[in-house]
C-alpha cells in the first residue's frame, strides 16, 4: 500500500480560493489513476474529481467550471485547485490512487463559511 498525505486545507470564505496537495510516499505509476473525494457531515463519501495517468479528468458536476485537478508524476504529487469555493464544498478531502494499489490518505478538513 502507498502512503499518501494531504495538505492545503483549512477555513476560507465563499467565494475564495484554496490548493490542495497530495503526496504520495513511492513513485506513482504513471498509468495509475488518481483522484479527490470528500465527505461532508452526515453524507456519503463522493468523488470530486479524477485523473488518470495521460491526464483525462472526471469532475462532479457540482465542481465544474470551479475546480481543476492535475498531478506531477515527477513529484508524486496530485493537487486540487478550488476556486469560488461554496459553503456546500465545506467537507473533509480526501485523495485516493486507484488501481492494484488502491489507497486513502488520511484526509484534509476544508470550511468554507463567512
Amino acid at each position: 500500500q502507498v502512503q499518501l498525505v494531504e495538505s492545503g486545507g483549512g477555513l476560507v470564505q465563499p467565494g475564495g480560493s484554496l490548493r490542495l496537495s497530495c503526496t504520495a510516499s513511492t513513485k506513482i505509476i504513471i498509468i495509475e489513476t488518481m483522484g479527490w473525494y470528500r465527505q461532508a457531515p452526515g453524507k456519503q463519501r463522493e468523488l470530486v474529481a479524477q485523473v488518470s495517468g495521460a491526464g483525462a479528468t472526471i469532475y462532479a458536476d457540482s465542481v465544474k467550471g470551479r475546480f481543476t485537478i492535475s498531478r506531477d508524476n515527477a513529484q508524486n504529487t496530485m493537487y486540487l485547485q478550488m476556486n469560488s469555493l461554496k459553503p456546500d464544498d465545506t467537507a473533509v478531502y480526501y485523495c485516493r490512487l486507484f488501481g492494484r494499489r488502491d489507497s486513502w490518505g488520511q484526509g484534509t478538513q476544508v470550511t468554507v463559511s463567512s
